[in-house]
């Protein structure tokens, strides 16, 4: 790869360059561009006034004391494919296929951190490197980064990583209101999509209760089913629960248990016994996928005075309402997983994508040893 108007770099020959295409190509660079050295694994501008215009002009690297400029190799790889700054090392001219190479062997996933740094610089905005849990500080176009706060942290991740729910709340623990926190997602051809990620909170607008009679309800194959017509028209007004079937109300096994846990519901099974709770749970891990996880977010959700009914139709676990279903439309859409497992992003990908095309909120609950926390995904572009 070569900067127009250069000449060809001499590395992409390999061994078969000479000494005399390395010397016009090193003053090609030099005669064209602003040098600078590569130090361990900074790039120094050792011009004072030339790190001034490069500092001044687009907030690039750090000013040295006494003068001069250092560099992250994140933004001096992007200044040397740019044009703009000529590296060498140990006396000789490196262009930007080898400063990019060295750049990777020394930083982890530096391809990543290098596309998401670079797609934002060429849109205009100022981004600055960092080192810690994240990896760009991203500004608002206009701002100065010595007056101004940054508007974005950005976490630059590759498709085929899994996000780490661990990673994520340690960031929220440092983040304030003022930041969004962003995670850059690149692809296998270099796409990147941005998705702001922040704790999924709705809020109950409806009356949800649970009866205070104690229902009886029987097992057959997956599902419970509430004969008496009294009982079941006091599960549905009390919170929805279940789905009338003519007189009668089929109940899944979730909802079952969430009631038998509250003592409005007592389970009989095919054989004419009581099914207590410990039991009931049992026979859904024996007859059903992911149960465990579904149950844990069922009941944080019911608990929070939210409604909550099968998302099975729009590809996820279950929609839920703020208010009465008989009034409103779902305004979320819910996917369960274990923190421990994680998910990875082709399937936020998904979620986010199906859940905008039906004019909805994705949350997806991640259940660990902390117990259940809510996380919103919502595609942005910065």
């Amino acid at each position: 790869m070569t900067v127009e108007g250069m000449v060809e770099d001499p590395s992409t020959k390999g061994s078969s360059a000479t000494a005399q295409e390395q010397a016009i190509y090193t003053y090609s660079l030099y005669r064209t561009t602003m040098p600078g050295v590569l130090v361990d694994d900074t790039v120094v501008i050792k011009d004072q006034k030339e790190g001034s215009q490069l500092h001044n002009r687009g907030s690039f690297g750090y000013p040295r004391s006494g003068g001069g400029l250092d560099l992250d190799l994140v933004e001096a790889t992007f200044l040397a494919q740019s044009g703009k700054i000529a590296v060498e090392s140990d006396g000789k001219g490196i262009g930007f296929p080898e400063l990019f190479r060295h750049s990777a062997s020394v930083i982890e996933e530096f391809d990543i951190k290098y596309l998401v740094y670079s797609e934002l610089r060429s849109r205009g905005f100022i981004v600055k490197p960092n080192e810690g849990d994240y990896d760009l500080r991203v500004y608002a176009r206009g701002d100065n980064p010595a007056r101004s706060r940054e508007r974005y942290w950005v976490k630059a991740v590759s498709e085929r990583s899994k996000f780490d729910i661990n990673e994520f709340l340690t960031l929220l623990e440092i983040k304030d209101d003022e930041r969004e926190l962003v995670y850059g997602v690149v692809d296998e051809e270099g796409d990147i999509t941005y998705y702001a990620v922040s704790y999924g909170v709705p809020k109950a607008r409806c009356h949800m209760s649970i009866p205070t009679e104690l229902c009886q309800g029987h097992l057959v194959q997956d599902r419970v089913i509430v004969f008496h017509e009294h009982q079941a028209d006091a599960l549905m007004d009390a919170g929805m629960f279940g789905k009338k079937m003519g007189d009668v109300l089929q109940l899944s096994i979730i909802e079952s248990a969430y009631l038998t846990a509250n003592d409005a519901l007592q389970v009989l099974s095919s054989e004419g016994g009581t099914m207590g709770l410990a039991e009931l749970l049992r026979f859904g891990e024996e007859h059903q996928d992911e149960f465990g996880v579904r149950k844990d977010a069922y009941f944080h959700l019911r608990d929070q005075g939210l409604i909550v009914k099968t998302g099975f139709k729009y590809g996820t676990h279950f929609r839920m309402y703020e208010e009465d279903p008989d009034k409103c439309h779902a305004r979320y859409l819910v996917h369960a997983t274990s923190a421990e497992k994680g998910t990875s992003w082709p399937e936020i990908s998904r979620a986010v994508r199906l859940a905008h095309g039906v004019k909805k909120e994705i949350l997806f609950s991640m259940v660990g040893a902390k117990g259940v926390e809510l996380l919103g995904f919502r595609r942005i572009r910065p």
